[in-house]
């Protein structure tokens, strides 16, 4: 029964990898609500948890359903049909997900996490409407947890495009959090999806975010780091995506602000280097073929003042119903995006490396050579050269910001 769900997904004491464990050994959460204490005795608990677990009363799980139902949250269980495959094989997927508007197609889709500091630049909150859009136009699914700053602006710039995009909440899904992002909350609801893991009326506190945090990576296939400092959410959220084996991409930044410092470090340990929503989306084009489209003619969206304000002195909500103003005239972009290399038909034999090898270190030296012969998956690089994942993509950033190679889709390599 629904209740019994409710039930364990909000037991004391226990996080939610113990959950998912009882519920693999039992089965279904009844079955774990009917348990003895001789049953879960013999699980080697502790104290504190068999406690929890034997304590059968059900007033505040009925109490939630009561909730959802007046409040018209829908609710969403691990073994449910529409349940994300992905968010699913995490090591401590939520037992039970609440949510208001329309519930996306997550495992058929190209989910790509955009998260970022709440203190952003004019420039980062500008990249951050622009990704959101460029990825939401080039069929990508947007998911964030719509806060200020990157998080915000990155599912305005997605609403924008006339795409679907999930907020993911430290809350529950009927409060609305921050106020001042009330009109986007509204405008999510609507055209996409309010999620979250917590009951009806909890409110957000510091030990929520990381557990939203490992969801919004949980349902991506890879996680975009707009703007961050060297201590911010959204690292952590590329920590779990990298533990849970997903892609972690990174807009370069500033050098000199200490609010890019995060994510340009990020950078420099492998994560991969884009400036545009085709940049991220074009990675999983082969698996996605359907559903990705490549645009020649991004809008150039920006950062409008009224939602400067609305970051930094919180007068405003950020307005996402904005006219998007698109080139009259793409001939001549079409053009020059022919000549540039990266449009090119890859080149599959080099006679020699016309590379300074000089100037590379002994890693980057190594590569190279990897690629004398053509372009090269990643997996093929490492095992050929016996390198660590960490260390190769570290060492294909600098390579890349060297300019020695590019970056193909379908997580190729290849020499320039």
């Amino acid at each position: 029964m629904l209740v019994h769900w409710i039930w364990l997904a909000h037991r004391p004491g226990f996080g939610p990898r113990t959950k998912a464990q009882l519920l693999e050994h039992f089965r279904d959460p009844e079955a774990v609500y009917y348990a003895d204490e001789e049953a879960l005795g013999q699980l080697g608990l502790s104290s504190d948890v068999r406690a929890a677990l034997l304590d059968k009363n059900l007033d505040s799980s009925e109490k939630i359903l009561e909730d959802c139902q007046k409040k018209r949250l829908n609710i969403l269980t691990l073994q449910d049909a529409a349940y994300p495959s992905r968010l699913k094989n995490i090591p401590d997927p939520p037992l039970v997900l609440y949510y208001k508007g329309q519930l996306p197609d997550f495992d058929g889709s190209p989910v790509i996490g955009v998260v970022g500091t709440r203190k952003a630049s004019a420039y980062g909150l500008t990249v951050a409407k622009r990704m959101g859009y460029q990825i939401g136009k080039c069929g990508g699914l947007v998911v964030s947890g719509m806060a200020y700053g990157i998080d915000g602006l990155a599912m305005s710039g997605a609403l924008t495009a006339g795409a679907k995009t999930v907020g993911v909440l430290g809350c529950g899904a009927d409060i609305v959090y921050p106020q001042s992002n009330r009109s986007l909350f509204r405008d999510v609801e609507r055209y996409g999806c309010i999620l979250s893991e917590f009951a009806p009326g909890q409110n957000a506190a510091k030990w929520t975010f990381p557990m939203r945090n490992r969801i919004i990576s949980g349902l991506s296939c890879g996680v975009l780091v707009v703007e961050a400092p060297e201590k911010s959410g959204a690292l952590i959220t590329a920590r779990l995506a990298l533990e849970q084996g997903r892609d972690v991409f990174a807009v370069p930044g500033n050098i000199d602000m200490p609010t890019c410092a995060g994510s340009n470090e990020l950078l420099r340990d492998g994560a991969i280097m884009v400036s545009s929503g085709w940049d991220v989306l074009s990675e999983y084009q082969s698996l996605f073929p359907d559903k990705i489209h490549r645009e020649d003619a991004p809008c150039l969206q920006r950062a409008y003042p009224q939602e400067l304000a609305g970051q930094e002195g919180e007068k405003m909500p950020p307005r996402v119903a904005q006219t998007p103003r698109i080139p009259e005239e793409t001939t001549h972009l079409k053009k020059n995006l022919e000549k540039k290399s990266i449009d090119k038909e890859p080149v599959e034999a080099y006679s020699d490396v016309n590379v300074d090898l000089s100037r590379l270190s002994e890693d980057e030296q190594r590569i190279v050579l990897c690629l004398k012969n053509g372009q090269r998956l990643v997996d093929d690089v490492i095992a050929e050269t016996g390198m660590t994942t960490g260390k190769l993509l570290g060492a294909l950033t600098m390579l890349e910001l060297k300019g020695v190679i590019r970056r193909l889709p379908g997580k190729r390599i290849s020499l320039k």
